[in-house]
């Protein structure tokens, strides 16, 4: 069994020095006693307890006992052997490799960068030839992902599936490291309703695996967005989006249980902060020393913006009973410079986010509602990726320029946790912690920036029908564009008429988490939409 990273340092620490500690003429008994008093400290809240914490003087006692003969020295490195397996349960950290730019470095370049690093783990989001040939040999771990345009050829051809796993997965494992498959990216927010493929496309892709006999070394999931939720604060009340539960949640639930895969989830506080300044603090999103929000549903306090958001997912997984399914985080991440109105982004607050977040994985523990998850995180992103649309935030997620040299200071291992200090500037103060408003935790990555609400025809009619109603009327929505002879009337269908209405409605209330729902009758999209709400933002 390997070693933690943790565990290396301390042992490689002790090994190196028994001499000098023994020639302090301690006796090693002595020194064994000292040493898991000390671990029983740093550990005493590990859980499940750490029998070190409740019996410290245990190699101590051994020392001691009618077997006098019992060299303490071996004891020493037994118990020091024995720890190892209690830090070994720490969380992990990766970092999403995207390639929207012009301006990258090689391939092969990328991966010589990680591993100066130390990141032992990277998600790509396509199955790009020349990078899984670079990450062959590196013993860094893959997750690649099947692109959300190729969910329909993959849910209704098996062959399809059969052959893009043959292609893009199969060729390249075991050199390259392949982990897991990302089936599409926050499909429930995708503008070309591909969610009703999603099912069948992981299946398919499933399948496939087991006829190369590789399903149980990779993993089959999906990145979900925070907006999958219903609900989001307090974290206790998490719940799905009821139109998803029956038809998409439990299903896909039941497929990750049945194949032992996880739940990959894409979080970001950024949004939430950026939306909600007056009542977020900023230490709240950035893992700083505060005073903690009270989950008003379970008595749990909260010291992170991000636990509060991980935990309201926990929460709808044991709602529909699915306690049992382990979550991945697959993007998180801060950005260093942004718009105007986009109020946290700097360099200082992208630092402090993603080092205080990487001390916070990397010394273990998991979340209030889950002390026992350790987690798997992926930074976002590895670059500055100067192509990519949006707004300016977009562009500048990156831990690293396109020349390789760091956006900002920040360790990815335990051994660089060492000398990490959160350096903030005595100027930059938080206002007191409030309880978020409209969920606060619930806004995910694709919910702001240039967004857009427009109408699910899949709904039906009445739905539509009810939630234009209510977005023209007590919602204060502008319909005046959409009425008989105005500037929107045509096309003349319910269908365009409830767009223009609930973006009327969304972009009136900032873009705020929620406010793009109206009972499921409609939803977020990152382009354009094809009728003129686009040119009425507010």
């Amino acid at each position: 069994m390997l070693l933690s990273r943790t565990t290396t340092s301390l042992s490689s620490l002790l090994f190196l020095y028994p001499k000098s500690l023994l020639s302090l003429k301690l006796t090693p008994c002595f020194l064994l006693h000292t040493f898991f008093s000390w671990l029983a400290h740093k550990t005493r809240t590990l859980t499940p307890p750490n029998p070190l914490s409740l019996f410290p003087s245990l190699p101590f006692m051994l020392c001691f006992t009618k077997n006098q003969s019992m060299d303490c020295l071996f004891a020493f490195y037994f118990f020091l052997l024995l720890s190892s397996f209690i830090f070994a349960d720490a969380g992990s950290i990766g970092v999403n490799y995207g390639r929207i730019a012009n301006n990258l470095p090689s391939a092969s370049k990328v991966v010589q960068l990680l591993k100066s690093q130390g990141i032992e783990r990277v998600k790509v989001f396509d199955t790009d030839a020349a990078v899984l040939k670079a990450l062959s040999g590196s013993g860094i771990k893959v997750t690649v992902d099947l692109p959300n345009e190729l969910l329909f050829s993959a849910a209704k051809r098996p062959s399809f599936a059969f052959s893009w796993v043959q292609k893009n997965v199969a060729a390249y494992h075991p050199d390259t490291q392949i982990e897991a498959i990302g089936v599409g990216n926050e499909v429930f927010v995708d503008p070309h309703n591909t969610t009703k493929f999603l099912l069948p496309a992981m299946k398919n892709v499933h399948e496939a695996l087991v006829k190369y006999n590789l399903h149980s070394s990779i993993k089959v999931s999906s990145p979900i967005a925070l907006s999958a939720l219903q609900n989001s604060y307090p974290s206790s009340a998490g719940s799905f989006r009821p139109e998803l539960i029956e038809p998409v949640f439990k299903p896909m639930l039941n497929f990750l249980r049945q194949t032992g895969s996880f739940l990959m989830v894409n979080a970001y506080p950024f949004f939430a902060y950026e939306s909600n300044t007056d009542v977020i603090s900023l230490d709240y999103a950035l893992f700083r020393e505060n005073p903690g929000v009270v989950d008003a549903g379970n008595g749990l306090r909260y010291f992170s913006l991000f636990d509060a958001q991980i935990d309201a997912v926990f929460a709808a997984l044991s709602a529909l009973k699915y306690d049992d399914i382990r979550m991945v985080v697959t993007e998180t991440g801060w950005p260093s410079k942004g718009d105007e109105n986009e109020n946290g982004a700097s360099v200082e607050n992208a630092a402090a986010y993603n080092g205080n977040l990487v001390r916070r994985i990397l010394t273990g523990g998991g979340t209030p509602l889950r002390p026992k998850a350790d987690l798997t995180v992926y930074l976002f992103a590895l670059f500055n990726e100067d192509q990519k649309p949006g707004p300016t935030s977009e562009r500048n997620y990156g831990l690293f320029y396109p020349n390789e040299e760091k956006v900002y200071n920040i360790p990815f291992t335990v051994e660089g946790l060492k000398n990490y200090h959160d350096h903030r500037s005595p100027v930059n103060r938080s206002p007191t912690v409030r309880a978020p408003v409209n969920g606060g935790g619930g806004v995910s990555k694709s919910t702001s920036g240039n967004t857009w609400c427009v109408a699910n025809a899949e709904v039906g009619k009445e739905k539509l029908q009810r939630g234009l109603d209510y977005a023209c009327g007590e919602g204060g929505a502008d319909c005046r564009p959409i009425q008989r002879g105005a500037t929107c009337y045509n096309p003349n269908t319910l269908e365009a008429h409830a767009s223009f209405a609930f973006n009327s409605y969304y972009q009136k209330q900032s873009r705020a988490g929620g406010s793009c729902y109206f009972g499921g009758a409609a939803y977020v999209v990152t382009q354009p939409p094809s009728t003129c709400s686009v040119f009425y933002q507010y």
